[in-house]
Parts: C-alpha cells; structure tokens; sequence
C-alpha cells in the first residue's frame, strides 16, 4: 500500500484530520478535488473566519445522536483549539460576541498557518484530484479519480455536505459511503437567508438591528434565537435569520416565524410601557416613540403596515390600533416563503448517520478502516465558530483513532 491513510477533501476537517496523523507518523495523503484548498475557510464569518466560540457545547448542535457530538467536542474543546492555531503562530482575538477571529481578521492567516503545517509534516497533497470511487480489495482501499488511483489501509471522508456547492461541496461523500452501505438523515440546507415576498420588508434591504425570531412549529411557539437581522433584497438574513433557518424548513405546518423588532420588550411589558409613557408624556407621537427603539425606514414601513399616523399623540391612540402597533412591533408573523437553498448555506443539516459509526472513534462499524470528520455527518451548529470548532474537533479524534491502529497495516 501506497499510504497508511487517504484523506478526501481538504477543507477544515481534512486539514486538521491530515495534520494530526502525520504529527502521528503516519504516511498520509490529502486529496482535494477543487484547484485550491480552503475555500470555506478563506469566505467564512466575512473572510475573517470564525475559528472557535468563548463557549461550546452541544446545545449549540442538532443531530439525531446529540450524546456523541458531546463526547466529541470534550475531546478536543475550544481551549485545545486556541492552543493549537497558537502553536502555528496564529493568535486569537475574542470579540464581545464569544467568537474567536484571528487577530489580523483574514481567514487566509488560519489557511496558510494549516498549509505551513501540512507541509511541514510532510503530508502529501494534491488539489485537482477529485474522487469518483473508493472500493475495498485484499485489505486496502483503493481510492479512483480520472487518471489516478491510490491505496491505502485507513480513508477518511471529510468531503463536506451541499452547502457552497461552488467551493466542490457535491455530495461525493454521501455517495461514497453509502456505497459502503451506510444510510443517510435527509439533508436541507442550514444558516441559509429567508426569502419573503413582502416588497415592504425587502424595500429596507440594508438595515440590521437586533431582533428575536422565535418559530411557530405545528401552532406551538418553539425555539427562539436573538441577534443581529439584516433586511435583503430578497427577505431577511443576519445571524439570526440564518440560526432559524433549517429549524423553519424542519418545522410542521402550520408554521410561521414571530419577529420580535424590539427585544426589549414583549406584549405585556410594551403595553405597560406605552400606558405609562400615556401619562407622562400624553403629547409624544407614535412615530416618536419608535425611533427611540428602531431605524427611520423600519419606523415607518411599521407604521404603514398598522395604518397609524405616525404624527399622532399617544393618547389618541385607540386600543385596537395599540394592540395592533404592539403586535407589529414584538410579535409580527414574517411573510417567509422559503430559503435560499444550499447555494447560500453556510451548513447542510442531516448527514451521515450515526447508527453505523463509533461515536469514539468516528470510523465505520461496518467498514473497519473508514473514519468520517466534518461536515458530512448528520451534524450542523448555529452560527458563530461552532461548524469549525466541530471540524477541528472530529478531525483530532479520527486522528487519534488512526494513530492508536499505527502497526496495523504495516
């Protein structure tokens, strides 16, 4: 054999599983199918990459199997993280939002500080070399490309899932291990924009406020995320229209999405506000009293939608037209008709089934000697570091796993 493991794909999970095992003394090669490595890594958190969060655990997660994404994530923790990028010259900064960037704010840092070191280790890589096919013969598997095969007696798919189908995320790992018989949990796109046919809402493409989504799922109010909303012209986005995203797609009819424009407060406690601002300050125009609280334009499309005249007085607003102002304001139903699909996903949610795969080890039960990192498995975080801080977590552990089964196959 050739190599004692073939990783395919390069991207973050490859990366770390291919560095870790060579530091091991294992012979390892690193296929990518893309001329470049790193995409994800160089375009992610605005080319700044979010490496880690100040703080990770598996509620930041969704899987069908969340107990093994725990052990996981324990095993190599967001502190280990740190020290890693530390000890191949990257420092980290820690912004008020618990994320991690590097300090000079570009994601080509954290891929040219891997790259240094997959060199340095003496991995082989090779970009360009895309992976049709993986078959297993006389106890090596046998790696197939247009022009190329190799062998080995380890392979680790870190293939990535469908999101950014232009960075080479097709889907070739789910084939590939479903062509050694494992199943899949149906994929859908996560940290996806909404869309919306709302012409008043897309007509504030720009803005960003603080706002909390919370879903309606099957008419029950269900999981809430409250963060940064980014009107589009195409409907909304922002950390938290991407967190709700594969959570709305999952939900059962009916559902919708509340949006609460002034997280400060709910119902009760802006009617409690508005009557005691009714008698101190009578006079105060509801157009006034909003923009203390939100944006001129979001003001008024608000004000529009609730068919209030904005230069009335407070106290000459009637109830009905309170009710409706508070309603608009903290608990307003988005007009979303769907995502934007895999193509502006920053996840794909679903994955690999855990019921064939070691939750220790991440390799196949029912392939000894195929190990899964990343992505491909049925594993998607919310936004702010913890999709990458999977990545460099179940890539360390495969690692371990392959370093522990050295001897085997020499």
């Amino acid at each position: 054999m050739e190599y004692d493991v073939i990783i395919v794909g390069a991207g973050a999970a490859g990366l770390m599983t291919a560095i870790q095992a060579a530091q091991g003394g294992l012979k390892v090669l690193l296929l990518e199918g893309q001329n470049k490595v790193g995409a994800k890594i160089l375009m992610s958190g605005g080319t700044r990459c979010n490496v880690t969060n100040k703080t990770v655990s598996e509620k930041d997660f969704n899987s069908e199997h969340i107990i093994y994404v725990r052990n996981i994530l324990r095993a190599f923790s967001n502190t280990d993280t740190i020290e890693f990028f530390k000890d191949l010259g990257v420092e980290m900064l820690l912004e008020p939002t618990g994320k991690y960037f590097p300090t000079t704010h570009s994601g080509k840092t954290v891929l040219e500080a891997l790259l240094r070191k997959v060199e340095s280790s003496k991995v082989t890589l090779l970009t360009g070399h895309k992976v049709i096919a993986v078959t297993r013969a006389h106890d090596a598997f046998v790696v197939k490309g247009d022009h190329f095969h190799f062998s080995a007696g380890k392979i680790v798919l870190t293939t990535g899932g469908l999101s950014y189908p232009t960075t080479g995320s097709d889907g070739t790992g789910y084939r590939l291990a479903q062509s050694f018989g494992h199943s899949m949990v149906d994929t859908t796109p996560a940290l996806t924009p909404l869309t919306t046919f709302d012409g008043d809402f897309k007509s504030l493409s720009g803005i960003t406020l603080d706002v909390k989504l919370t879903l309606l799922d099957g008419g029950k109010r269900g999981i809430s995320f409250q963060d940064g909303f980014l009107f589009t012209h195409l409907g909304f986005s922002g950390p938290a229209a991407l967190d709700i995203s594969r959570h709305y797609l999952h939900a059962q009819d009916p559902k919708k999405i509340l949006a609460n424009f002034i997280p400060a407060f709910d119902e009760n406690s802006m009617l409690a506000y508005l009557r005691q601002l009714q008698e101190k300050t009578p006079r105060k125009t509801i157009k006034g009293i909003l923009l203390e609280y939100l944006p001129q334009r979001l003001a008024e499309v608000i004000l529009k939608k609730t068919r209030i005249d904005g230069s009335l007085p407070l106290n000459q607003l009637d109830k009905a037209s309170r009710q409706r102002l508070i309603d608009h304001c903290v608990q307003y139903p988005l007009e979303v008709t769907g995502v934007l699909g895999y193509s502006k996903a920053e996840v794909t949610a679903g994955g690999i089934d855990w019921s064939a795969i070691d939750p220790k080890t991440l390799g196949s039960t029912i392939m000894p000697g195929l190990f899964f990192a990343g992505e491909i498995l049925d594993v998607d975080g919310r936004i702010g570091g913890f999709n990458f801080q999977w990545a460099w977590a179940s890539g360390y552990c495969v690692a371990q796993a392959l370093k522990s089964r050295l001897g085997e196959n020499k």
